[in-house]
This record gives C-alpha cells, structure tokens and sequence, in this order.
C-alpha cells in the first residue's frame, strides 16, 4: 500500500518531534521512543480497551536526544573519551562513565528542547491536577529487544513534582545511557554507543507507595515453564521489588486452568517485606525507605482476587504481544496498585530475554555428588551449580578487588555491579526474590544464584572454598567445600514413541516444573507423604483439636506455622492442594496420579502434634496404614481434609487431571468403604471424569484382582511393597535384605499374573515402583509382560524410554 502525502507527512512530524503522547506510539516505535516507551503507548491503545490500566504521560524522542548531542557538539567528545575504554578494567569502565556523565550533566538543553518538555509536563498537569507527581524512567532505543535486556541500566526517578525538577531528571536520565553498567552492557553485547539513542518517559505516577507492587512474568523464570505466571508483591513503590532491597511475596498462578474461569492459585510464599519505600514529603529526597510494621510484614500485600486479576493481565499481555511478534513471547510486567483508589496498574512491560532464547531440545541437568557441611540456605535462582572463593563486597566501590571466578557474595546488587557479576561463578545475596536484579542477571549470564539468604555476608568469609547449589529445588544451598557434582546433556530431539507409556515419579512439588521439561506421559506416583512431612509439618488431628493440644511448646510450633489462618485446619487443605497443584500443572492435561497419605503409625507420629493422636505399634509396617486409616472413625475427619484438598484442586483449581490413588488397600470392601468416604466430601467416582485407582502391593490385591477391578479404575503396582509381602521378609532388616530383589521368580509371576488379569478385566495397570528404575532387565519383563505404563524416578525416564522402545521392537 502506497502511503499518501498525509500520512507522508505525519510520518515525518513524528520523526523530528521532541515529544511523543503515550497514546501516540506503537511497539514498533522503538526507533522513536525506546522499547519502553512504545510499549506503553502499545498497550494504552491496544490493551486498555480490554481492561488493562495503563498511567498515561509521554516521552521525550530519540529526536530530541540526537538534536540535544548535535547542537551540543558532544559526540566528538564522547567519542575521544572511549577511545581508550577497556570495559574489562573496571577502574578503566569507572573513569570513562564519569566523565561522559559529567560531560552531558553539565551541557544545558537547548531552549527549545526545554519548553516542549515543559509544556508537556504542563499539559499533564491541567488534565490531572496542579504539580503532577510524575514518574521519569529511561527508555533507550536499542533496550527490550527479545535478544538483549537493557532493563534498569538507565535510571528511574520517582515522585518528581516541578517543571523544573522534570527537566532536572530528564537531563539526568540522559546522562544515565552512560552508567558503569549500560556502557559494558553494551560493549559486551556487540551495541554500538552511539547507534543507541535514549528517550525519557514522564508517566503519571500511581500511589503504590500507600499500598504495593511488584513485578510479574508470564513465564517461571527458573525452570522456563510456560504454564504457569510468576507474580511477586512488596509494599510501598516497586523500586525495591526490582533492586531486590526486600524478599517480596510471591505467588504463582496456573494459565491454561485461569482462562477457563478457575482459580488457580498454584503457590503463594511469604516474603519478609521490611522496608518499603515510599514520599519522602517535605524531606530533601524524591524518595525514602522506612521499616513497615511487623504486623504488615506477616500478611500478604495481595488478596487472592487482586493475584488473579494481575494473573489475568498477564496473561492478556503475552497473548497480545506473542500475537503482534509473530511468536510466542513471554513478559516481564511491573504493576503498581494506588492506594487512594485500590486500582491496579501495569507501569511497564518488556519481553522476558532468558528462558525464551534457551533451546527446548537440550536438557541440562546439575547433580551433586555429594553434600557437605549446608552453611546458609535462600531462593535459589536457575538449576546449576557453581563454586569458587567467596568473595564478599558490601559496597560497589570496592568492586574493583574481585578476581573471575569468585563467588560474589553481598547484600544486594543493583545494575552498578554488572561489570563484576559476568566474571563470578556464583552470586549469594542477603536481600531480593526471583523478581530481584541479582535474579534477573545470573539467569541472564546463567550462572547461579542464593538471593534473601538474609545472613551470607555474615557467614560465609572471603575467600572461603565454597559450593552454590540450585540444583535442589527451590531453595538453594551454600555448601562448604568445592563438592564434587556432574552435567548431564540430553538431546531431546527424535525420542522414540513407544507402546508403553513412560510416566515419572514426582516427590516434590517445586522441582515440578523443571521436571516437566523431561518427556514423558505424566506422574505415575506423587506421594502426599511428602508434602505434608516438608510443608505443613503438622499431624491433621493436631490442626483439628488444636485447642485441645497438652505440649505447649508443640502447640507453639504449630500457632506459628499457622499464623495466617483462623481455621488451622484450612492451612492443611490450602498446602497440601497447592503440593498437589503444583504437580498437576507442571504436567497438565497429562494424568498425574497422588497417591493417598501412606504414613505408617511411628511417622505419622513424629509429625507436630502426632503423638497426642497416634497409638503404638510392634510392627506399623503392617498396621495402621492407607485405606484401613480412611474410614475408621479416630481419623476419618483427617482423611476429610485430604479429599477436600483434592477436590480443591480439581474443582477450584480445574485441574482435573489429578487422579487419586488408595494404598495398602487389602480387600475390595475396604475400598468400597473408602470410595464412600471420598464421596461424602465431594469426590465421587465417575463425577466430572472422577477416576480413581489402588495400589497393587499386597498378594490379595494381586489373587482379588477380578473384584479390585470392579471397584477401582485402575492399578500401579507398587514393587517394594509386592516383594517384601510375596517373599515374607523386612526389607528394613539387615539380617535379611540380601533376600529383598524384585527380580525374584516369585515376585515376577504374581506381577504378570495381575497385568493378565487387568487385562481381561479392561483395566488400566502400571507400575510406580522402584524396580524398573534399578534395573533395566525388570524394565524389559514388564514391557514383555504387557503391563500399560511405567512411572520412573526423573533420572532414569530417558534411559528407560530408550530401552523399552528396542524391547517393543524385539531387540
């Protein structure tokens, strides 16, 4: 299409105007008003109709920096000064940044410049209110690009009232494109310092410091599990969410199950919040951080429909902007709720640049080989494992003094470390989430990183041998020593399909994500056991007689655990789906099956509280266990907060692929009893594609396999179980544990003797048990056998599934 002399025309006013209106640019105006910048004018014009709040106000061009370092005659200048730049000489970097900030800070705008933004700004003004309280931020020309992230190597004012204090931090954002940081940004990424131009939004700033902010990705930003939206949320303004000056709540949000109307609330964490930052009224600085409350600190910043809300913006936003690139396009957003009005807001958002430039057919796993002495635990950022001498540095001027390969170790970073963080083999903060500078970077570099371990610089000691861990879930480790650890590489490109579907064994919930990145065909065997020993801690009768507690110093433990809930037994429900949601998601629509709480009497007691509830037995491996528990009435009421947890996940959480599965169940009866049970707190079999299966472990399950069928939809043989019960021995025993071998003719037979009969039956039937993750031979009988599926520990999915696909074709 032939563009007309009009549109010619308005073209070319737009290229050589000082100012641009929000509501006047587009993504693809990055040219003119930096990635930022055309992204708020993208999303005020294209997201606003659909509900999104966007603060408006305008920015100044890439224009009307050229024509200031034109008129000036700066480039010339600035050009001599980086002639002889080593960005790689930190005292090199320090000097050349100085003076080019210098060297623009005391150059005046030209008068012409200075009235369009004042007039700008004054415009704002009418239309809001007399001395508009403003926002400046940076927006350079080259910053946002899915390839590269410039975020925060320019700088933000906050607060700014004036003409004359806008004119201050516009000229001052200016000088910003040559930080420490963004000069070596962009010697390192290959940008030329004079091809960027840098352009100054002035937005209308939303008083989240009377309420709260945060950031926001549309992706994990760990394991790069696009399923699920990351938000995180501090009080006050969100310069200390992004700097990492406070561990921030966080809260994640499942999108498949949100756009279909549920409430999927995956994981809400507790950060500590201690300080916010907010006016500094009548004081001599725009902003200032004072202590919030205890009482503040303890409650979450969001209520659960404000998460959802800002979850579904999300959401809305990536959809947008994967639709206008052409591409799946996962967002970094920051938001900012006022607290005169309640209202959220979206301030920024730019694409996410690590986790969608990885490859999605190579599969990097850390492992250690052992552990050792743990010195100090935090949020751990990315799945590798680095180690080196710590070197720790409380302030960025004695930045200087640190070696590559050091561990860096501080108490927060902020863009004025970079020039030291891309030689570190590992980063350990006091301060920040996974939202935090600290985080953002080491994904960036991939290297890893500890951030809100809240005591590092204390403990660990410069130039200490010292192993970071984040290959553990999400909390990262500091270990003592350099530890011994390996890289596994697995392309996942051409993987046999086989007949057999290869399932995985899922313990915890927070390697779920990374786990899913591994192929398979879903969860054969998550255990609630674990769960509820790692994360709620608390027997379930504890938490529905707490009144009636007699250990004081347990009931204690138990209040504090408990603190966020009037009704302690909602904190088992509200964990225990979480547990169970996270895994259903990571793997969603895929079946995952949870296997009902299976502790015997001795653990269960050793649960908070569980003494009080739980009787003594001489052998409790063949006592009081799985579904004999469920329906007796000394913890029937127990059992009931496990189905409400259950059906909390299915019906509020709309992840129904969650498939419960009943233990220790000895005879079909006691399964119809148990069926009973369910059904009186909502979980009746067959209701909304309600299915539901049994543990194959006892030899009655195996002679009883016709009448089982009839009652369950489906069984996973859980081998430990089978050949201690068929070989008549303790597995546990060290007198007899030579004998324990699933291999044994014994167990081999009633094991294909219960595929058979399922067969006839037109029944599913799996193994979840340890075998066939030990030995390949096992795996190869199974396969020969005819059984349905496999479910394997994630270390040994890859190597089974090769193996079975030659077993299927007779090799």
């Amino acid at each position: 299409m032939v563009a007309t002399t009009a549109e010619k025309s308005a073209q070319s006013s737009r290229e050589t105007a000082f100012i641009l209106w929000f509501d006047e640019v587009k993504s693809e105006d990055v040219h003119l008003v930096g990635g930022k910048n055309s992204s708020l004018g993208e999303m005020i014009q294209q997201l606003e109709p659909k509900g999104i709040k966007v603060p408006t106000g305008f920015a100044t061009t890439a224009y009307a920096y050229r024509y200031y370092i034109k008129s000036a005659g700066l480039e010339t200048k600035l050009r001599e000064l980086f002639a002889d730049l080593d960005v790689d000489d930190v005292n090199s970097l320090q000097k050349c940044g100085k003076k080019a900030r210098s060297l623009i800070l005391h150059t005046p705008f030209p008068q012409d410049l200075q009235d369009a933004i004042a007039a700008a700004y004054k415009q704002l003004c009418t239309r809001y209110g007399e001395e508009l309280d403003v926002a400046v931020r940076s927006s350079a020309t080259a910053e946002d690009l899915p390839e590269a992230s410039f975020a925060g190597q320019q700088e933000t004012y906050l607060n700014v009232q004036g003409v004359k204090n806008v004119l201050e931090c516009c000229h001052k954002c200016f000088a910003s494109l040559f930080t420490n940081r963004a000069i070596s940004y962009r010697q390192n990424n290959g940008f030329d310092h004079f091809e960027v131009a840098l352009s100054v939004g002035v937005q209308k700033m939303v008083r989240s410091d009377l309420a709260c902010s945060g950031v926001m990705f549309s992706i994990d930003t760990e394991s790069g599990f696009k399923n699920a939206a990351l938000i995180t949320a501090a009080y006050g303004l969100g310069e200390n969410v992004v700097q990492g000056a406070v561990n921030p709540d966080e809260y994640f949000v499942f999108k498949p199950t949100l756009k279909d109307g549920y409430r999927p609330i995956l994981r809400k964490r507790l950060g500590s919040k201690e300080i916010k930052m907010v006016y500094d009224v009548g004081g001599s600085k725009l902003t200032k951080n004072v202590r919030v409350p205890v009482k503040e600190q303890e409650k979450f910043s969001l209520t659960e429909e404000e998460v959802l809300q800002l979850a579904r913006w999300t959401v809305t936003i990536e959809e947008h902007y994967s639709q206008v690139r052409g591409r799946y396009t996962p967002m970094d957003i920051e938001w900012a709720k006022d607290g005169h009005t309640g209202e959220l807001f979206v301030v920024q958002a730019r694409p996410e640049t690590v986790q969608s430039q990885k490859s999605a057919q190579v599969l990097q796993t850390y492992r250690l080989k052992e552990t050792g002495e743990l010195l100090c635990t935090g949020r751990s950022v990315g799945s590798a494992i680095g180690q080196g001498d710590a070197h720790v540095i409380l302030d960025v001027s004695k930045i200087h003094l640190f070696q590559p390969g050091e561990v860096l170790v501080t108490n927060r970073t902020d863009p004025d470390w970079e020039p030291i963080m891309k030689k570190a083999s590992a980063i350990v903060t006091n301060q920040g989430g996974r939202t935090c500078h600290a985080a953002i970077i080491a994904r960036e570099l991939g290297i890893p990183a500890i951030v809100g371990s809240g005591n590092a610089t204390e403990i660990l000691l410069t130039g200490q041998e010292v192993t970071v861990s984040c290959a553990e879930g999400e909390e990262g480790n500091v270990y003592k020593g350099l530890l011994p650890f390996e890289v596994e590489e697995i392309p996942l490109d051409n993987l046999p399909q086989t007949r057999t579907k290869i399932l995985m064994n899922v313990g915890n919930p927070e390697q779920a994500f990374s786990l899913a990145a591994i192929p398979c065909e879903g969860v054969g065997l998550a255990r609630l056991e674990f769960i509820i020993a790692n994360f709620i801690k608390a027997h379930p009768l504890a938490l529905i007689h707490f009144d009636e507690l007699k250990d004081e110093a347990v009931k204690q433990q138990i209040e504090e655990r408990t603190k966020q809930y009037k009704n302690k037994p909602e904190f088992f429900i509200d964990w225990l789906a979480r547990g169970i949601g996270s895994i259903a998601a990571a793997f969603y629509p895929k079946p995952v099956i949870v296997r009902l709480s299976d502790f015997k009497t001795n653990e269960y007691a050793n649960l908070l509280g569980g003494k009080q509830f739980e009787p003594k037995e001489e052998n409790p491996m063949l006592g009081w266990r799985g579904a004999s528990r469920y329906y007796d009435e000394h913890y029937r009421e127990a059992f009931a907060l496990e189905c409400l947890a259950f059906r909390k996940v299915r019906d509020e959480m709309g992840l129904t692929n969650v498939i419960p599965m009943i233990p220790f169940c000895r005879t079909p009866d006691e399964g119809r009893r148990v069926l009973a049970e369910m059904a009186k707190h909502g979980l009746e079999r067959g209701v909304n594609d309600l299915q539901v299966y049994v543990m194959c472990e006892l030899p009655s399950n195996v002679i009883m396999a016709e009448e089982f069928a009839d009652v369950f939809d489906g069984f996973s043989i859980g081998s430990n179980d089978l050949t201690q019960l068929t070989l008549g021995l303790d597995r546990d025993s060290a007198l007899v544990s030579h004998l324990f071998d699933e291999r044994s003719e014994a167990v081999k037979r009633v094991v294909k003797m219960v595929i058979e009969t399922a067969k006839e039956k037109g029944c599913k039937i799996g193994i979840c048990g340890q075998a066939p993750s030990d030995y390949t031979e096992f795996a190869r009988f199974l396969v020969e056998a005819g059984i349905d599926s496999m479910s394997l520990n994630p270390d040994s999915v890859l190597k089974t599934l090769l193996m079975v696909a030659d077993a299927e074709q007779g090799k």
